[in-house]
C-alpha cells in the first residue's frame, strides 16, 4: 500500500518499515508487490463497477498521455469518471482508430454504456465510436476535459520517482494497480470536513484491510 499509495520507492519503504521495527529487505516489497497488488486492484475495481454500472448519470472522460519506454514514445490511454476516479488504463504503440477502439470496448466491457463521453479533439475517438454506434454520446471542449489531464498527475509523480518504465508489460500492469489503490484512498480533502475525510480514511483503510486478510 505504502510503495503504491505514495511516490515512494523500494527503499523508501523498507527504510519506513525499519523505523517502524519491521526488518524487511526491498526485493521481499517487490514480491508483494508483483504476487498481492494486481489481486487487490482486482477486487477494488470489481466492487466499484457493481456499484457505478446502475448509475444513470455516469459521465466519462477520454484521455491519452505520452509515456516513454526505453526511450521510445507508447501511449496510456485513460477513462476517469466524472468523479475523477480511473476507470481503464491501456498501453498501446499507437494512437490511431484501432487503439482507440479495442481501448472504448474494453471499458465498455467492463464498466458498461456511460450517458457521455468527453474526450479531446483526436481523430481517432469520433471513428472508433462511429464504428461502436455511440458517437452521439460524446462532447469535445477546450476545457471539458480538465478533469482527465488532473487524474495524470498522480501517476506522472510515481513515473519520476520508478525512473520510467523498460517493458510495456511493467507499465501496463503498474498503471492498472496504481489507479485503482489510488482511487480506493482518494478522498479529495479539500473538498470535505475534517470529520468526514476521517471517516471516508477508516472505512477505506477497514476495507483494504478485509482484502489483505
Amino acid at each position: 500500500m505504502m510503495y503504491i499509495r505514495f511516490p515512494l520507492s523500494l527503499r523508501n519503504v523498507e527504510d519506513l518499515l525499519g523505523e517502524r521495527g519491521i526488518d524487511i529487505y526491498q526485493e521481499t516489497i517487490r514480491f508483494w508487490w508483483n504476487r498481492f497488488g494486481p489481486m487487490f486492484a482486482s477486487d477494488i475495481r470489481r466492487q466499484r463497477a457493481s456499484r457505478m454500472k446502475g448509475f444513470r448519470h455516469w459521465r466519462w472522460h477520454l484521455d491519452e498521455m505520452f509515456v516513454k519506454i526505453n526511450g521510445e514514445t507508447h501511449y496510456l490511454w485513460r477513462v476517469v469518471d466524472h468523479e475523477g476516479e480511473v476507470l481503464e488504463s491501456y498501453v498501446t504503440k499507437k494512437r490511431d482508430k484501432k487503439a482507440a477502439l479495442r481501448f472504448i470496448r474494453k471499458a465498455l466491457k467492463r464498466h458498461g454504456q456511460a450517458e457521455k463521453i468527453v474526450t479531446d479533439g483526436l481523430k481517432s475517438y469520433p471513428s472508433a465510436m462511429r464504428e461502436l454506434g455511440n458517437e452521439e454520446r460524446r462532447e469535445i471542449g477546450r476545457w471539458e476535459n480538465n478533469r482527465a489531464e488532473n487524474s495524470h498527475l498522480p501517476f506522472r509523480r510515481r513515473e519520476r520517482v520508478m525512473q520510467r518504465f523498460r517493458r510495456m508489460k511493467s507499465l501496463q500492469k503498474f498503471a492498472s494497480v496504481h489507479a485503482n489503490i489510488h482511487n480506493h484512498f482518494n478522498s479529495e480533502r479539500h473538498l470535505i470536513d475534517r470529520q468526514t475525510y476521517k471517516t471516508r480514511r477508516s472505512v477505506a483503510l477497514a476495507v483494504w484491510q478485509s482484502l489483505a486478510a
